[in-house]
C-alpha cells in the first residue's frame, strides 16, 4: 500500500504533467551530476529538468489521463517539463546530447500525443516561437503597408474626381450671372422711367384746373373811386 510521501509525489508529479505545454523524456544512464546540473540550468527558462522514479511516473500520467507514457518509461529517465518555448527547449536537449553524449532522448509527448524519439528530436530542426512571432509580424506589417497604399490611392483618386468636379462648376456658375443681366439691366431702365414720371405727376396734382390761384400778399385790392361829391350834372 503506497505511503502518504509516495501520494504527495504522484500528486506532485500529475500537477507537472497537467502544467506543462510538452514533456521531453531522456535516459540520463551515465550523466554525471555536474552535467545534469548544467543541463538544469541551461533549461530553467523554458522547462524544468527533473530524474524521476519510473513507478511513481507511470501513475502520475495515468492521474493525469496520459497513460500512454509508459511505452517511454524504461530504464533510467529524466523529463523536461516543457513550460515554455517547445522548440526552443528541444533545441536545448538535443544541443545537450551532442556535448553529453549519455543523455539519449526517448520521445516526448505534445498535444496529446505521444512522440517518438525521431520526433522529438525533430522538434528541434523547427523554428522558434521569437522567430515565427517575428516572420508572423513582418507578414501583418508587409499586409498593413499594402492596405495603406491602396488607401493612398483610392484617396488620390477621390482627390482627383473632386478637383475635376471642382474645374466644372466655375463654368457652370459664371455662365447664371450672364444670364441675369439683362433681367437686371430691364429692371434698373423700369425704375428710372417710374423715377421720371413721378414729378409730372406731381405737378398736376398741385395745379388742378379751375383751382384760383391766390394773390399775392402785401398788395391791396384797388376798389373803383367815386366821383367827387358836387360834380353832378
Amino acid at each position: 500500500m503506497p505511503n502518504a510521501e509516495k501520494i504527495a509525489k504522484v500528486a506532485a508529479l500529475k500537477e507537472r504533467i497537467q502544467d506543462s505545454e510538452a514533456l521531453l523524456l531522456t535516459e540520463y544512464r551515465g550523466l554525471s551530476v555536474h552535467d545534469a546540473t548544467e543541463l538544469r540550468r541551461a533549461l530553467s527558462e523554458q522547462a524544468r529538468f527533473a530524474i524521476v522514479k519510473n513507478t511513481l511516473m507511470v501513475r502520475a500520467a495515468a492521474d493525469a489521463g496520459v497513460a500512454e507514457l509508459q511505452v517511454l518509461l524504461d530504464g533510467p529517465t529524466a523529463v523536461a517539463f516543457v513550460q515554455g518555448d517547445v522548440v526552443a527547449t528541444a533545441k536545448k536537449v538535443v544541443d545537450a546530447a551532442k556535448k553529453f553524449p549519455a543523455l539519449v532522448i526517448k520521445g516526448g509527448y505534445l498535444d496529446g500525443k505521444v512522440l517518438s524519439a525521431a520526433e522529438a528530436q525533430s522538434l528541434a530542426t523547427l523554428e522558434s516561437r521569437e522567430v515565427m512571432l517575428s516572420k508572423v509580424a513582418g507578414m501583418l506589417k508587409a499586409e498593413m503597408t499594402r492596405a495603406a497604399s491602396m488607401l493612398q490611392a483610392i484617396q488620390g483618386r477621390f482627390l482627383g474626381v473632386l478637383e475635376a468636379y471642382k474645374e466644372k462648376l466655375p463654368g457652370e456658375v459664371t455662365d447664371e450671372p450672364a444670364e441675369a443681366e439683362p433681367a437686371a439691366e430691364a429692371e434698373s431702365a423700369a425704375e428710372a422711367e417710374t423715377a421720371e414720371a413721378e414729378p409730372a405727376g406731381d405737378t398736376t396734382t398741385d395745379d388742378e384746373p379751375g383751382q384760383p390761384q391766390a394773390e399775392p400778399e402785401g398788395e391791396p385790392h384797388s376798389e373803383p373811386e367815386g366821383e367827387p361829391e358836387g360834380e353832378k350834372e
